[in-house]
């Protein structure tokens, strides 16, 4: 009789802390927000955050991108513009820095701004599983995702949607 009583408690606890995750297929996505500080990047639609994801960022994440380089991830407004599949990344959206502020900066201070900054997934290593990635800053200035959360992202996310980076 324990034994069933302790089957029942288990079963009720298990079912009581399941959430069901809504889908979000078929949703639009109007904006991707990425918040540097809290390393979340959120999908957006109609205003209202409906999911977020844990980010890593460029191995310098404190300010914005300056110049070619620098190992920081831009902040500013700019459109995830195409996508590949990546050899070393999994899956990547390009996001389109430099913009014309970043381009008009990088004139006025005689440097070069960068380019090919990416949302990307993580690389598939036997030396370093993702799990090792995840928890660190470790790009060259793109911003990374899980792999599973870099497919769900792809697949959601549609070129030409805008994304903000902030601090």
């Amino acid at each position: 009789m324990r034994w069933l009583f302790a089957v029942l408690c288990w079963s009720f606890i298990s079912l009581s802390h399941a959430t069901a995750t809504p889908s979000l297929e078929g949703t639009t996505i109007h904006k991707v927000l990425v918040v540097k500080s809290e390393r979340k990047l959120y999908l957006i639609s109609y205003g209202k955050p409906l999911k977020s994801y844990r980010i890593s960022l460029g191995k310098k994440p404190e300010g914005a991108k300056r110049l070619e380089g620098d190992k920081r991830t831009p902040e500013g407004i700019y459109w995830l513009d195409w996508r590949k599949n990546s050899d070393k990344y999994n899956l990547a959206m390009h996001i389109s820095y430099p913009n014309a502020r970043d381009v008009a900066r990088a004139k006025r201070e005689g440097v070069r701004p960068g380019s090919m900054i990416m949302l990307h997934g993580t690389p598939l290593n036997d030396e370093y599983p993702e799990w090792f990635f995840h928890t660190l800053d470790w790009t060259e200035g793109c911003i990374a995702l899980k792999n599973a959360d870099m497919r769900e992202v792809w697949s959601l996310v549609k070129d030409g949607t805008l994304i903000e980076i902030r601090p």
